[in-house]
Order: C-alpha cells, then structure tokens, then sequence
C-alpha cells in the first residue's frame, strides 16, 4: 500500500507538472504563430487544464476500467462548479463575462443533457463518443471563427494568461515544452490509475467513487490553481471561463476520447445513472442563475456551492459503506439540490424585475 500511495502521489504530481507544461509551450508557440490571445485563452488555456482528467480517463478506458473513466469525468465537472467556484467566489465575488453568460454555459448544460441521455442505456458506445468528440471540434473551431469579432478589452484580458518570461521564448524551448508535458501526463495517468484502482480493491469500494473523489479532485488540480490565481489577481472573468470551457472540454473531448478507445464503449454503472449523473446536470443547472443576474457570483452562492459539494461527498462516504440512511439521504440531497436552484432563480428573477421597474 505504501508502494501504491507513493506512486498515486507522483502520478499527481506528475499530470500536474505535465499539464502545466504542456499549457505554457502550447500557448507561447500559438501566439508566436499569430494566434490570438483570446483563442488561446478560451482554447488551448482552459481545455489545457483538464488535459489530466483525458489522460486519466483515456487511461482507465485503455484498461478497461470504464468506471474510473466515467467517475473522473462526473466527479470533476461537479468538483469544478461546487468546489473550484465556490472558494473562488469566497475569495471575490466573481465577475461573469457576457460570452459566458450567453453563450458558454448554455454549452455546458447542454453538452450535459447530451451526455446523460447517452448514458441512460448504460453504455456510451464509440458511435455516440465519436460525436461527443466531434462536437468538440466543431465547438472550438466556432470559437476560433468568433475571437475575430471580439473587442479589444477581451483580447487585452486574456493576453495577461500567456506567460511572458524570457527562458522559453525559442519555439524549441516551446515544442520541447510540449512534448515534456505530454509524456509526464501520460506517465501521471498511468501511476494514477493503476493506484486508484488497487485502492479501491483493497478499501472494498468500487472505481467509480474512487473517481468520484479522489482521482476527480486530483484531476482538477490545474483548474483550482488557475481559478484561485485569476479570483485573486482580479481576473474573475476567466476563473469561471476556465471551469465552464473544462466542463465542456471533459463533457465534450475527455468522454468522446475515452469511449472511441475503449472496446466495446464505456459501461456506465448504474450507481452513476441512477445518482451521480443526476448530480452533475443538477450541478449545470445551478450556473442558471449567473443567466439571470447577468453579473456576478456573489459570496453567498459560492458558500451555498460550498455546501452542496460536502453534501455530495457525504453521500458517496455512505454510499461506500452502504449505510442504512443511504436512501433516505439519497431523497434528500435530490429533493434539495433542485428545489433551492428554483428558489434561487425566481429570487433573482424578482430582484432583477424590481430593480429594473
């Protein structure tokens, strides 16, 4: 067991260290070939921060452990909303870009409704992940089309992303860059799955709450460092653009990738069709409200994100152990979770009405 934490440790680091890596070379060649700052932003920056969660889970699909790929995914887009965006918006409130308002979280609900209509049959089949994957594609090539028309403010913003020192400004530096980061992601994933599931046999619980938690929260490493740093340097914009566009990244290209290796599709176990699925488009829809104030996040949201996510780890801690107020919990989180969104949608919709009349 000792040998087996210490390489989920380095496998962390690893895939940290790699995407890391990976993001800076990838974002000063794209500039140095002339691409914009806010491309490479919404793009290389944001879909870069979950290269982890696609090596892990294009890892686990490899070997054949679908629920750990499953678990990583679901695991980290509600780690990302709940967790990463409530301690951002604790720290400051958080600014909402308008692109994001109107656009990019429209995206992600629906890329998640997409996902869970997949999944209801219990497998996402190489068919279906080929589209997932496709959508992907086409997504990021509209965003490319639409940073032509974007404003200069928005260009200068993003432009504060790309690193700016001087010991990587060759493109060999760059490259080399790269390269490093890929394989220290592969290399990563490979440590950190073959820990998570040895584990998950020896704690006697199954790979997809080990993805649910550990490896999930593992994985969004990069997206907590980077939100954090924008909430506290003032770029509250782009710390809930990075977790929207890596929602839509892990809906999108992590799932697509994961399903087209795997034999047969991605198995989706029924723990995950029945309850955690259900979580994360609950999770998706809690951005609604950002719809409607149009403003920002606000202290008091990102407490109530805070709370629903030690609410989610409470229920897989009983879940793991089967504990005899499962069901009943179970109830509870779904009947709570949905209703307080409603709540929180017409407040806002009442207070937006009333400040406009």
């Amino acid at each position: 067991m000792l040998t087996q934490a210490l390489l989920f440790v380095l496998g962390l680091v690893a895939l940290i260290a790699g995407a890391e890596a990976m993001v800076r070379g990838a974002s000063r060649l794209a500039v140095s070939w002339g691409i914009s700052p806010l491309v490479v932003g919404l793009t290389v920056v944001a879909f870069g921060t979950s290269a982890p969660e696609m090596a892990v889970s294009v890892g686990a699909a490899l070997g054949g452990s679908s629920d750990l790929a499953i678990g990583n995914v679901v695991g980290s887009n509600v780690a990302n909303v709940l967790l990463i965006l409530g301690i951002s918006a604790l720290v400051a409130p958080l600014l909402v870009h308008e692109q994001i308002i109107r656009q990019e979280i429209p995206i992600m609900i629906g890329a998640s409704l997409v996902v869970v209509a997949m999944a209801l049959d219990g497998n996402i089949g190489r068919i279906e992940a080929a589209l997932l994957f496709a959508l992907v594609i086409a997504y990021t090539v509209f965003l490319v089309v639409q940073s032509r028309r974007a404003s200069q403010d928005a260009e200068d913003e993003f432009a504060s992303e790309i690193p700016t020192s001087q010991w990587d400004r060759h493109w060999g530096v760059q490259a080399l860059l790269v390269v490093g980061g890929l394989a220290l992601l592969v290399l990563g994933a490979d440590w950190l799955v073959g820990a998570a599931v040895v584990f998950a046999k020896v704690m006697g619980v199954s790979d997809l709450v080990i993805g649910l938690t550990v490896v999930a929260v593992g994985t969004s490493m990069p997206e907590i460092a980077t939100s954090l740093i924008a909430a506290l340097r003032g770029q509250r914009d782009i710390a809930v653009g990075n977790v929207v566009g890596s929602n839509i990244f892990n809906l999108l290209a992590v799932l697509g990738a994961a399903g087209i290796v795997s034999t047969g599709g991605l198995s989706v176990p029924d723990a995950a069709r029945n309850f955690d699925l259900w979580v994360m488009l609950a999770v998706a829809f809690a951005c609604l409200p950002i719809l409607i104030t149009g403003r920002e996040i606000a202290r008091w949201e990102g407490a109530v994100f805070l709370g629903y996510y030690a609410a989610y780890l409470l229920y897989l801690v009983l879940a793991a152990q089967q504990h005899d107020s499962l069901p009943a919990y179970s109830s509870v989180m779904l009947s709570y979770v949905m209703p307080l969104t409603v709540v929180t949608l017409v407040v806002s919709f009442m207070r937006r009405r009333g400040a406009a009349g």
